[in-house]
C-alpha cells in the first residue's frame, strides 16, 4: 500500500458525525446502536457499550477495588455526578489506576460503539455521566485507534465469525507454549461462553479479549468457525426447456432440397 493510499485511509472518519462535533467543540451524549461517547468541549471524556465490561468491572473484577467501595461511590456521589472524584479522595483508589482504567474502558467501548453498520447516530446535547472527570482523550485519537485496532484484528487472524461465537479451546500441540494469560482465558472457555462472555468474567476489555481469541485460533488453540456452506438451490426449469424432442428429419431434408433446388 502506498503512503498515499495509507493517508486516505487515515482521512476516512470513523463517525462524520464525531468529527463534526469535536470540530463545534461540543458537550454531550453522542448515540449510538452499540454504545454511547459523552464529549466535553469536543473531546471524549467517557465510553460505554453493552458490549464491553463496563469501569467498575474494570476496576473490580479486574482491578484491585473492592465492590463495596463501588458502590458506595455510586450511593455517595452518583447524584453529583463525581464518583470518580470520591473514589481518589476516599482512598478507595489511587489517582494513576483510575486514570488507566478509565482510558481503557473509553478505548474499549469506543471501538465497539463505533463499529459500522450499527445505525443512525443520535446527538443529546449537554448531556454528562455521573462517573465524572477524569481524562478527556482527542476525538480524532480516538477513531484512529478504533481504525488501528479493526486493522489489527484481522492482521492476527481474519476470521471475524470468532468474535461472536462460543470460544472452542483445542489441545496443544506437543511442546507448544502457553502463556498464563492464555491459560486463564483458556480455563473459563467452556464452549459455551464467547469472548465478550469472557471478558466479563476475567474482568478484561472486550477488545483485548476479542484479541487474545484470535491469536489462540491462529496459534491452533481455539477452534475457528467457518460460516455454513450454504446447499445449493435446486431450481425446476420449464417443461419447454427440459423437454427434448427430437427432430423431424424428413422435414429437414425437404428444406435443403428447396434451398438447393433454388440456388
Amino acid at each position: 500500500m502506498t503512503p498515499a493510499q495509507v493517508g486516505g485511509l487515515a482521512a476516512v472518519a470513523v463517525s462524520p458525525l464525531l468529527t463534526r462535533l469535536a470540530a463545534e467543540r461540543a458537550t454531550g451524549a453522542l448515540l449510538r446502536d452499540r454504545g454511547t461517547l459523552f464529549l466535553e468541549d469536543g473531546r471524549i471524556v467517557h465510553a460505554e457499550s453493552p458490549a464491553t465490561p463496563g469501569l467498575d468491572v474494570l476496576l473490580t473484577t479486574g482491578g484491585g477495588l473492592a465492590p463495596e467501595r463501588w458502590r458506595e461511590a455510586v450511593d455517595r456521589a452518583g447524584a453529583r455526578r463525581q464518583v470518580a472524584r470520591f473514589l481518589v479522595d476516599s482512598g478507595g483508589l489511587a489517582g494513576g489506576e483510575l486514570e488507566i482504567c478509565h482510558l481503557a474502558a473509553i478505548f474499549d467501548a469506543a471501538f465497539f460503539a463505533l463499529s459500522p453498520g450499527t445505525g443512525p447516530s443520535r446527538f443529546r446535547r449537554g448531556a454528562t455521566h455521573w462517573i465524572g472527570s477524569v481524562r478527556s482523550v482527542p476525538a480524532a485519537a480516538v477513531e484512529r485507534e478504533t481504525r488501528r485496532r479493526r486493522e489489527l484484528l484481522d492482521a492476527v487472524w481474519p476470521y471475524p465469525l470468532l468474535d461472536t461465537s462460543p470460544v472452542v479451546p483445542r489441545a496443544a500441540a506437543p511442546g507448544q507454549t502457553v502463556t498464563a494469560r492464555q491459560r486463564t482465558l483458556l480455563a473459563r472457555a467452556d464452549g459455551v461462553r464467547t469472548p465478550a462472555d469472557l471478558a466479563w468474567v476475567l474482568g478484561r476489555p472486550a477488545f483485548h479479549t476479542l484479541l487474545d481469541v484470535r491469536r489462540l485460533a491462529a496459534a491452533g488453540l481455539v477452534e475457528t468457525p467457518h460460516a455454513p456452506v450454504l446447499a445449493p438451490v435446486e431450481t425446476s426449469l420449464p417443461d419447454w426447456i427440459t423437454q427434448t424432442q427430437s427432430p423431424d428429419v424428413a422435414l429437414l431434408r425437404r428444406l435443403r432440397d428447396a434451398l438447393e433446388a433454388s440456388l
